[in-house]
């Protein structure tokens, strides 16, 4: 067997190796004997060392630190609910999972209307199942950031959707509440286009509008638009607290305030969500839409600005081809980004809008 090549020859200093790869190289040359296991480990610390050095630092933080803040999803507050189990948090509501895809699972929650909370006591899911058919119109939750389908302000929002006459049917994506996988834009469009499809399969004549909240306009226009190219229109649209796309809703996050007295920490933070194609773009969204559109949204939203929303608004009204389908509704002071289901006007208006479009 020829001398090993890391011998070095007298008097000469160690070879230089200019990759973990070509060190690897090396080694497997000169010990022909080592063991199949251990070469193909060698080979996957070599090619995760490659991989790793060919990012820089910002690149390995930056995209997953946006990931964590925009969806937050760790966050499991609160955390002694089970969702198994609806009834200890809101009346006459039902609790199913549905996989929109292999090896995913979605939480939903059934509420009926209030209306018929008498007759949903004790009775099962395929009850649930058939009621979708009243003629009482429906409503697919899709809610914002953090949390899961039974925090405290979810759960006040769709007992005030279901006593004023509506199905609501409250959804966790994607690792979300005890919803499996890991939460993209891709994922949760396509979880938001499966319980529409589910609840449309059931609901015989009865329309199924779809409910964005924060983050979940975003969901809510990147499934209706998706459904739109299927030749599919969703019945209606409802977005609260919209913003354009999330690039700008992320400025005004309330855990990335802070950076707006550094720009260019804000500009790398930006430029990771656009690397990741993390864009939520109702702005564009909007331009391919008919379904019936309305947008609602608090006077005094810190959040995400109402100059904001009245932007979504024209670029809608713009793109339109019939412009009574598009409505803008601003809401007085008092009620911020979270809490619009407070005011008297909710459902007024939710209820008024939908009448005229479904006339």
């Amino acid at each position: 067997m020829d001398a090993p090549e890391c011998e070095a020859a007298a008097g000469a200093g160690p070879p230089a190796y200019h990759s973990v790869a070509a060190w690897w190289d090396m080694v497997r040359r000169n010990l022909r004997w080592f063991p199949n296991s251990c070469l193909a480990l060698g080979r996957k610390i070599a090619a995760m060392y490659n991989s790793f050095t060919s990012k820089s630092l910002k690149e390995h933080i930056c995209p997953p630190l946006m990931e964590m803040l925009v969806y937050f999803n760790c966050c499991k507050s609160p955390f002694l609910v089970d969702l198994k189990k609806p009834e200890v948090k809101v009346p006459h509501t039902v609790n199913f999972y549905i996989k929109p895809e292999p090896g995913v699972v979605l939480g939903v929650w059934h509420m009926v209307p209030s209306c018929r909370a008498e007759e949903a006591k004790g009775k099962d899911r395929c009850w649930y199942e058939a009621a979708l058919q009243d003629g009482n119109p429906i409503i697919v939750y899709l809610h914002g950031t953090t949390g899961h389908r039974g925090t405290c302000r979810r759960c006040e929002r769709i007992k005030v959707l279901s006593d004023g006459g509506f199905h609501v049917l409250s959804v966790d994506y994607r690792g979300y509440g005890d919803s499996t996988g890991t939460p993209t834009e891709q994922g949760l469009a396509a979880d938001a286009i499966c319980v529409y499809e589910w609840t449309k399969a059931r609901s015989g004549r009865t329309p199924v509008c779809l409910w964005g909240h924060s983050l979940g306009t975003g969901v809510a226009t990147d499934a209706a638009r998706i459904l739109e190219e299927r030749g599919c229109p969703v019945d209606a649209i409802m977005l609260e607290g919209a913003f354009s796309n999330i690039w700008v809703a992320s400025i005004n996050y309330p855990l990335l305030r802070i950076c707006r007295k550094f720009p260019r920490c804000v500009r790398t933070l930006i430029d990771s969500l656009k690397e990741d194609r993390m864009v939520f773009a109702n702005d564009e969204n909007v331009k391919f839409l008919s379904s019936p559109l309305l947008i609602v949204h608090g006077e005094d939203d810190r959040t995400v600005p109402v100059e904001d929303a009245k932007k979504l608004y024209e670029i809608a009204y713009a793109a339109y081809r019939h412009k009574e389908r598009v409505k803008m509704v601003i809401f007085p002071p008092g009620f911020q980004h979270n809490y619009l289901y407070e005011s008297p006007m909710f459902v007024p208006v939710l209820r008024d809008f939908l009448s005229k479009q479904w006339a």
